[in-house]
């Protein structure tokens, strides 16, 4: 029975990811999942139960990459780790990557404050070196990679990888 539970995480997670939550239908992830739709009700209730069990996958798997950020004490690897960060996701991790990119646009599901611990040490490293503006130039960084994550979820690493030598040198990191 826990393979089948597995199915059903693993085709929504690919038809979440793929199409968006709203413009999936459990019908299309029981047909991925090779499971009755009932199934997906009696594991997990309802449809947002199902995002939420992902969800939660998704938060370990965020909290796992950020936390040797958010743990570091000297300031230049504090940046050059964020710079580092989405060059080192593993390609069969992208899915969860592209349903939480996904789901910024959905406004049930979008948690703006998900990066502020993030946004708030960067902002510590850079009022540590002497940044002018260091909470700005915080969130311009954050922006960055934030769109570079988005193109190497869209179209791989190789596209993007000039962008990590760039932004290592323009910081001195």
């Amino acid at each position: 029975m826990a393979n089948k539970k597995e199915n059903i995480l693993s085709a929504a997670l690919e038809l979440f990811a793929g199409d968006g939550y709203n413009a999936t239908s459990t019908s299309s992830i029981a047909k991925e999942a090779g499971v009755s739709e009932g199934l997906i009700f009696r594991h997990f209730g309802s449809k947002k139960g199902l995002l939420e069990a992902i969800m939660e996958d998704v938060e370990a798997r965020i909290s796992q990459l950020l936390a040797p950020v958010i743990f570091e004490e000297e300031p230049k690897k504090v940046i050059r780790r964020i710079i580092e960060m989405p060059f080192g996701i593993d390609p069969s991790e992208y899915d969860y990557w592209r349903l939480q990119f996904k789901l910024k646009w959905e406004q049930e599901y979008n948690n703006p404050n998900k990066m502020k611990p993030l946004i708030d040490k960067l902002a510590w490293a850079f009022t540590e070196l002497g940044y002018k503006e260091p909470e700005k130039e915080a969130v311009l960084l954050n922006q960055i990679i934030d769109s570079i994550s988005t193109e190497i979820l869209r179209d791989g690493k190789d596209a993007q990888e000039s962008f990590q030598s760039f932004l290592l040198e323009k910081y001195g990191v």
